[in-house]
Formats: structure tokens, C-alpha cells, sequence
């Protein structure tokens, strides 16, 4: 695997898992590449964390991912399934200490 490539695994809200390639030298959030990767995030916002339609769960690696803003706080408090393991994936960048990060696609579908 090429330096600047991580693999990260994603569960889908039918249970299915994945592994994907994530390229870390792009300045996409994870919300981009979870649509660019097919997954049906509505992302209604346009990734400016008002919408919460791209929430996941951290499963594993939160402790590598940066704290949330208060704006993501916020958006998170107003989820009657969100938990001290959710984020909104728009909040989300990608470097290489995310590598095996794995997460729970929750956000609502249409």
C-alpha cells in the first residue's frame, strides 16, 4: 500500500462491511469519500455540519480523529441516536493516523 493511501472499514446500515483505500494527500472529508465510494449519504448540507445527515459511529480509532467543534456538538444534540461515539463524517479529515479506523454509517436516508 502506497504511503499516502489507509485502509479504513466501513459498516453500512444494512450491517454490511467494507474496506476501503482512502487517499490521505486529497482534501475530501470523509462525507465526500463515503459518497465518492457509492454510500448513500445525503449530505443535504453540503458538509457544513447543519444537517447531521452524514452521521457515523466511530467504532474504532476515535482517539485518532480530532475533538468535535461546538457547531458539531450541537448538531450531534439534536440526534435521538447519537452517543459519546458519534460524529458527522463532514467534520472529518483524513491523515495517516487514521489508518484502521472503522466506522457505522447511521446518518438518515431519504
Amino acid at each position: 500500500m502506497e504511503d499516502n493511501l489507509i485502509e479504513i472499514e466501513i459498516e453500512d446500515r444494512d450491517g454490511s462491511l467494507q474496506r476501503i483505500e482512502v487517499p490521505t494527500d486529497i482534501n475530501l472529508n470523509l462525507m465526500e469519500i463515503l459518497k465518492a465510494s457509492d454510500y448513500d449519504i445525503l449530505a443535504t448540507c453540503g458538509g457544513m455540519a447543519l444537517c447531521a445527515t452524514c452521521h457515523v459511529e466511530i467504532k474504532q480509532g476515535a482517539e485518532n480523529l480530532p475533538l468535535p467543534n461546538d457547531q458539531e456538538l450541537d448538531m450531534l444534540d439534536t440526534l435521538p441516536n447519537a452517543d459519546d461515539r458519534s460524529r458527522l463524517a463532514c467534520q472529518l479529515h483524513l491523515t495517516e493516523i487514521n489508518k484502521g479506523l472503522s466506522l457505522k454509517i447511521k446518518g438518515a436516508l431519504q
